[in-house]
């Protein structure tokens, strides 16, 4: 099995503008408040059908609160097929910090 990648939110940022797929893994409740643009949450509920509907050949960037529980979700889908699977490092957090210093 590859390894994980985990990217910087500048990287991420740059994925983001090139179409690449987000997906929140963190509670609905944290997804309403705020998400990254264009971001889907994943959850059991809807995982399977993210699988079948995706194309596996585009990027996905993974992220949760604060990088840690991202690299399971990246894990998966990798072993689900994706081919370019990305964990965000330093996960929301993180990339709201960066947003507000580039504010």
């Amino acid at each position: 099995m590859k390894d994980i990648v985990q990217i910087e939110i500048d990287k991420a940022k740059e994925l983001l503008s090139q179409n690449a797929t987000f997906v929140d893994v963190r509670d609905p409740r944290s997804y309403e408040a705020a998400h990254i643009p264009g971001a889907s949450r994943l959850s059991d509920e809807n995982l399977e059908e993210f699988i079948e509907k995706s194309d596996k050949k585009k990027p996905v960037v993974v992220y949760c609160y604060r990088g840690n529980a991202s690299q399971g979700g990246a894990a998966y889908l990798m072993e689900q097929g994706f081919e370019e699977v990305y964990s965000l490092i330093g996960g929301f957090e993180g990339w709201k910090m960066k947003e507000k210093i580039e504010s």
